[in-house]
């Protein structure tokens, strides 16, 4: 059974970091790329970043861009966000989805707020 666990999300004020996880099991974690996205209350699903099955290449939405960093600890089936300089508009509740085997996945979601 694929199950994804998000954490590491918290209330900080404009500027501050947060680092993000994404516990990953019941998959081949080694051989799937893996995303993040947030939404936000009465907003669509963004997509923030995705990293390739061995932890590169990398990809970003424009605006996290120089700030986000995401990557991969396949020794420990778990996923990053490293968040610096956060911005109000960075907050949202942030996913790790995954697709194996044609079936959809996510977990629970981790909160970040941003706001002084």
């Amino acid at each position: 059974q694929v199950q994804l666990v998000e954490s590491g999300g918290g209330l900080v004020q404009p500027g501050e970091s947060l680092r993000l996880s994404c516990e990953a099991s019941g998959f081949d974690f080694t051989a799937y790329r893996m995303s993040w996205v947030r939404q936000a209350p009465g907003e669509e699903r963004e997509w923030v970043s995705s990293v390739n099955t061995g932890g590169t290449p990398t990809t970003y939405i424009d605006n996290a861009k120089g700030r986000f960093t995401a990557y991969k600890n396949n020794a420990v089936n778990t996923l990053y966000l490293q968040m610096n300089y956060l911005t109000d508009e960075d907050t949202s509740v942030y996913y790790c989805p995954v697709n194996v085997l044609g079936k959809h996945a996510r977990g629970q979601g981790t909160q970040v707020t941003v706001s002084s």
